[in-house]
Formats: structure tokens, C-alpha cells, sequence
């Protein structure tokens, strides 16, 4: 019996894959998955693997189009046909394409240069032209600012100056630049005499007077008394004097020969050249005092003297009134050219 060689065993059929065959297969379906679905994912949802492969620059990108792409070269075509981010390719310059990737057309990045784009007039600009224009034609109302304020009050109405009154247009010029004052009262007392003291403060707020520089000591003006700043101006200024005795007397009532020689005094108006003459326009010229002659005839051709009812007569003696204090220091006002002349009767004119 002869001997024959063991045969080969058959090969099981329930032998399993070996591990090289099973990562093939599995590369394999990868493979075939991933190109169906970035195929359909490239035709419904406009995904692009170039995403993925070409990162987003942060700079701007002037974006030109080929002639073949079909976009129309006006602005408004540009901007009607522009195709979406995710819809478009973008490839550098001078790489070759695919004939899936010819079949959408590619924004192609210019290598050195880049083209502006002309903005088309659907772009919103701000500009000041343009701002100023629509204001111009707003149909809305604008705000205005404020009209300014005039720099001189109105004058006080005072409940005891009429409208006809005599020198009530001059007394309404001064309390509306504050020079004169009225009562708690809402009164004026245009007939009531002024004392010294009383005048020394009208001087100071007539003329603006800066503070002396020196001061003089008078037995009957305390340091404390309200008038003390008012009458060390009037001394220093020359408007005004005290007595031989060192007394100012401010209490005392100041006539009206006095007001206008203090006014003559204290502005150094021109002397006439006939002073007699100029007072011979006066009906009681003799009641001038000797030492005033010559400064009422001063004040006299320099317009100062405005004299109710009658113009030619002057009355030196009488006590001055507020009213009539308030008229002589407007003319002064008007001769130092911060007034304009008001219009009036009463004014005492010289002799042709």
C-alpha cells in the first residue's frame, strides 16, 4: 500500500477579514461618501470645500468679474447679479480649472493691483451738503435760538408818573439804565427835593466813577454811612465841595443853582465867552448868586438847563426836585455824548 501525501485541508468559509482588508473597505466607503456628499451638498446648499482649504482674509477684496461670466458692467446689474458667498469659487489668478469648476464662474483675485469700485447710487453717503440740504427741506418747523435780549431794560413804569408828564420821558431813560431808582413802593416822587447825599449817589451811578483813590474826612459822614463811597467820589471827581468848617452836610437839600454848577464843575464845560449876555435870557437872572453867574451862564449855552413851566425862568434858589435832577443830569449825559437829545419844550434857549 502505497503511501499518498496528506491532502490540503479546505478552506473554511466562516474564516473572517483580515485587518488590512478591512481598513481598505472602509477607506474606501469613506471615499465614495464624501464625494456624494459634497456633491449634493455643492448643488442644494451651495457648501464649497474651498472653504475649508482657503481660510477667509480679514482685508477688503476688490472682486472683478470675466467677460464670460454674464454679469452686466453697470452698477445696477452688479448689484442685482451678484451671486452669494457661498455660491462662488474664489481661485487666484492664473490657476488652471476644472471643467466642474468652469462651469460656475470664479471671482478671480487680481495679483498686484486692485481696482476701486464705483459706488452706485443706491450707497447711503453722510456729507454736510447733504445734511444741509435736507434741513432746507424739512417740512418740520426748526427751532430757532432766542432773540437776544436787549442790553437796556425797559423803563419802570412808576404808579406817580404820568405819561404826560413833563419830564417823564427823561426820567424814563435813567431808571432804565439804573441810574435813578424808585421806591419799594413802585412810586418816584418826581416832586420830592434831594439832599446832598441823596445827589452824590446820582452823580456816582451817572458817571460810572471808579473808587478814589483818596478820601476825605468830613465830622458829619461816618466811615459807616451808606452815601460815604458816593461823596468821596463827588469830592474827588470835582463835582462837588464841603463847607470851611469840614462838614459835607449831606442831609441838606441841594438847590438848583447848585446841581448845575456841580454839573459844570465836574464835566469842565466850556466857558461862554459873554456869560451876562447868556443871562439875560433868564426873567430872575438877578437871583443867581455872584459866585454861580458864570457857571449857569456855562451850563446855559451848553443845553444843561431844562426848567418847567416856564423855560426863562430859572428859579435857582428852589430847592431841586427829583424830576428836574433827572432832567439836568440827562443833558449832562447827552453833552458827554453816552444819550441823544430827547425833544422838549422846556428847554431854555439863548437869545438871537
Amino acid at each position: 500500500m502505497t503511501n499518498l501525501p496528506p491532502s490540503e485541508p479546505e478552506s473554511s468559509q466562516k474564516n473572517s477579514l483580515g485587518f488590512d482588508e478591512f481598513i481598505a473597505i472602509l477607506v474606501a466607503f469613506s471615499t465614495i461618501g464624501g464625494i456624494l456628499f459634497w456633491s449634493m451638498s455643492r448643488s442644494h446648499t451651495g457648501w464649497d470645500l474651498n472653504d475649508l482649504i482657503i481660510p477667509p482674509t480679514p482685508s477688503p477684496r476688490v472682486e472683478t468679474y470675466p467677460a464670460s461670466s454674464g454679469l452686466e458692467p453697470n452698477a445696477d446689474a452688479h448689484l442685482n447679479t451678484l451671486p452669494s458667498p457661498r455660491d462662488v469659487t474664489v481661485v487666484e489668478s492664473g490657476t488652471t480649472l476644472s471643467p466642474t469648476e468652469r462651469a460656475t464662474p470664479p471671482l478671480v483675485l487680481p495679483s498686484a493691483k486692485v481696482a476701486p469700485i464705483k459706488p452706485s447710487h443706491r450707497q447711503t453717503s453722510f456729507s454736510l451738503t447733504d445734511f444741509e440740504s435736507s434741513i432746507q427741506s424739512s417740512p418740520l418747523p426748526l427751532v430757532t435760538p432766542r432773540e437776544k435780549k436787549s442790553i437796556i431794560p425797559p423803563p419802570i413804569a412808576f404808579n406817580d408818573v404820568p405819561t404826560d408828564f413833563w419830564a417823564g420821558r427823561f426820567i424814563d431813560v435813567l431808571s432804565s439804565r439804573g441810574i435813578i431808582k424808585g421806591f419799594p413802593d413802585y412810586s418816584f416822587r418826581p416832586n420830592q427835593p434831594v439832599n446832598r447825599a441823596e445827589f452824590a449817589t446820582i452823580l456816582q451811578q451817572a458817571f460810572d466813577q471808579k473808587l478814589a483813590k483818596y478820601t476825605m474826612s468830613f465830622k458829619d459822614v461816618s466811615d459807616q454811612s451808606w452815601a460815604t463811597s458816593a461823596i468821596d467820589q463827588a469830592i474827588a471827581t470835582g463835582f462837588l465841595k464841603g463847607y470851611p468848617d469840614q462838614t459835607f452836610q449831606p442831609e441838606q437839600k441841594i438847590s438848583r443853582v447848585q446841581v448845575l454848577v456841580a454839573l459844570v464843575s465836574g464835566l469842565n464845560l466850556q466857558e461862554p465867552s459873554d456869560p451876562l449876555q447868556v443871562l439875560s435870557v433868564y426873567k430872575d437872572a438877578q437871583d443867581i448868586p455872584e459866585y454861580a453867574t458864570k457857571k449857569i451862564a456855562t451850563a446855559t449855552a451848553n443845553g444843561l438847563v431844562v426848567t418847567y413851566p416856564d423855560p426863562n425862568v430859572l428859579a435857582p434858589n428852589q430847592e431841586a426836585t427829583r424830576a428836574e435832577v433827572a432832567v439836568m443830569i440827562h443833558q449832562a449825559l447827552v453833552q458827554t455824548g453816552r444819550l441823544k437829545p430827547i425833544p422838549s419844550q422846556n428847554y431854555t434857549r439863548l437869545a438871537n
